[in-house]
């Protein structure tokens, strides 16, 4: 497989793991004090290392930083929006649509010749 088809997968993976550490508390964990989500999004933020490190090393063997970094943003947009729309049950907004274009625009800069 080739080595940017590998970061892309562990960046999907990592930014599961990313984002239900970052925000699943929210729901989850609400009537719970603070350090108590904080420790648990700790422990599955150790998770989402164990898979961002070897990644963006992988990724770095064939794109530039600033394209790792931008390939980084749209990936996290895309698992974002489901997760906040299935998961945290927010409602679907056009919103999502104009940051999905302006990373259109990022990765059109970061990639280009």
């Amino acid at each position: 497989m080739p080595a940017v088809f590998k970061a892309i997968l562990l960046l999907t993976m990592s930014n599961v793991f990313m984002t239900f550490a970052w925000y699943a508390h929210l729901k989850n964990l609400n009537d719970k004090p603070w350090f108590v989500a904080a420790f648990l999004s700790w422990g599955i933020a150790l998770f989402e290392y164990q898979l961002q490190v070897p990644a963006n090393r992988i990724g770095f063997t064939v794109l530039t930083l600033a394209q790792l970094k931008v390939l980084q943003e749209v990936i996290t947009l895309l698992v974002f929006v489901p997760f906040a729309i299935y998961y945290m049950q927010q409602p679907l907004k056009l919103d999502f649509l104009w940051a999905a274009l302006c990373l259109i625009g990022a990765v059109y800069f970061m990639f280009r010749s």
